[in-house]
């Protein structure tokens, strides 16, 4: 700090331009008066006034030293603490150690930083918890001002605001702002957004964006009694809504399935207890009747039950090495005899000598193969074929045996091809031929059996075509 710019230098400066005045003024009106009644001894006068003004100018220099010693410095240093504190030092401290004003002066300030400094490091704290609260959260949590601008984003809302524009909802937003990098809150909350700042309080609801369910649970933020933004907190339960209709249509299916042959079953037997058969034979046909469903009903809850043991990762799997080869043959001549008696001519293609597993349950792939064959007769008309290929495709470590069922039958309409490995799943009944129809459970304990090997399976039809499902088991077993 300059020294002339200072309140002692300013002091000091008065007070010298006050002793010079007084000095010019005795000058200009005492010297001529000395002159003329001490002319005896007016130099020794002159002397004193010389000595006089030049202890004068002395003491106030001193005076202005003392001044510049006591305030000046201790106020130059408090300057220069509270500019460090306000760059961000806040453990600057002042030691000035005085009983005066000063000293006090001195004192409150190094409270006060000392409270600054504990305060901002409570608040750095606080702000780093809160940031790894969000960053740890899988939800995403989006905050917004009262304009609707977004202000701050946890990295599961990063990554959710950048897919969600790519569907162009926001660009009539986004053109009325100022800057680049100011986003409006994305169109799928405006309307929630809206809501809370009209009824000032939570909201709740969920929104379906693309594919995607989202719970949305958004929070006023309050300044005194004025809104001043919000939070929103998303959570993506697109799965969950799928669990629960996925769970919703297993029970309706599972009732739809249930209720058939116990219908069945509690009519032909009120039919046998009222005496409605009129002969043996007809008592006969009913009991049958009555035992084939009951058989069916065994069927459905013995299926139920292996898809929930195999979905639950209780499959019971003996593996040991076999020969895909003996296999195939075994399940083609036991389907020899249906073939004949359906009018469909069923062909092994073998086009690989090696055909060998080395870790793989026969009983469980005889039952994938059955169900698959079964299938493939139940929608393959007379006169048409259905083939058995089976072949190794690549060498070493990475070869795998596929087996490919091919039949000429009704087709599956492509709408229907992604949900054909459903429980309960069918996609037009009317392909079913003959009346013998299946549980629904078949091609979903397929899948569970083949992904038990490690292995996977695809089906491509053609409507009016025939469809064709492809397994494919890895040759040697999965060391993961």
């Amino acid at each position: 700090m300059n020294f002339w710019t200072s309140l002692v230098g300013k002091l000091w400066a008065t007070i010298i331009c006050l002793v010079a005045c007084i000095l010019i003024i005795m000058a200009l009106f005492l010297l001529p008066y000395i002159d003329t009644n001490f002319s005896n001894n007016s130099g020794d006068i002159k002397r004193l006034f010389t000595y006089t003004a030049i202890i004068g100018f002395s003491m106030t220099t001193f005076f202005a030293l003392f001044l510049l010693t006591k305030i000046t410095q201790p106020m130059q240093k408090l300057i220069s603490a509270a500019e460090a504190i306000s760059k961000g030092e806040y453990s600057t401290r002042l030691s000035i150690v005085t009983s005066d004003e000063i000293g006090k002066l001195a004192n409150t300030f190094n409270h006060m930083a000392t409270e600054l400094e504990d305060n901002i490091r409570n608040l750095n704290q606080e702000k780093e918890h809160l940031a790894s609260v969000l960053r740890s959260m899988s939800d995403a949590v989006i905050t917004i001002d009262n304009s609707g601008r977004i202000i701050l984003t946890n990295p599961p809302a990063q990554k959710l605001i950048p897919k969600w524009k790519d569907i162009g909802w926001d660009l009539e937003q986004t053109e009325d702002l100022e800057g680049p990098t100011e986003e409006k809150v994305p169109k799928p909350l405006l309307a929630l957004f809206e809501r809370m700042l009209e009824e000032r309080t939570d909201v709740s609801s969920d929104v379906h964006v693309k594919q995607g369910v989202w719970s949305v649970h958004m929070a006023p933020l309050y300044a005194e009694n004025d809104i001043r933004g919000a939070v929103a907190v998303l959570r993506d339960i697109t799965e969950q809504v799928k669990l629960e209709k996925m769970r919703q249509d297993f029970v309706a299916n599972v009732s739809h399935e249930i209720r058939t042959p116990l219908s069945m079953m509690q009519g032909y037997s009120e039919a046998l207890l009222d005496g409605m058969a009129a002969s043996p034979e007809e008592s006969q046909e009913l009991i049958q009747v009555i035992h084939d469903e009951s058989l069916r009903m065994g069927r459905l809850v013995k299926d139920l039950l292996d898809l929930a043991r195999m979905e639950a990762g209780h499959t019971d799997i003996q593996r040991s090495r076999l020969d895909v080869n003996e296999l195939l043959e075994r399940v083609h001549r036991k389907f020899s005899v249906r073939s004949k008696e359906s009018g469909i001519d069923l062909i092994y293609d073998k086009k690989s000598s090696d055909l060998v597993l080395e870790a793989a349950d026969e009983d469980k792939l005889e039952q994938v193969l059955t169900n698959l064959l079964d299938n493939a007769f139940r929608h393959t008309p007379e006169g048409k074929a259905i083939r058995i290929v089976a072949e190794r495709i690549g060498e070493g470590h990475a070869s795998e045996l596929q087996i490919r069922i091919e039949d000429e039958g009704a087709g599956i309409p492509q709408e229907d091809i992604p949900f054909v490995f459903e429980r309960f799943y069918k996609a037009d009944k009317a392909r079913v031929r003959g009346a013998a129809n299946g549980t629904g459970l078949g091609l979903a304990i397929v899948k569970n059996i083949v992904e038990s090997h490690s292995g996977s399976i695809r089906v491509a039809s053609q409507l009016g075509e025939g469809t064709v499902f492809s397994i494919r088991l890895p040759v040697e077993k999965d060391k993961s």
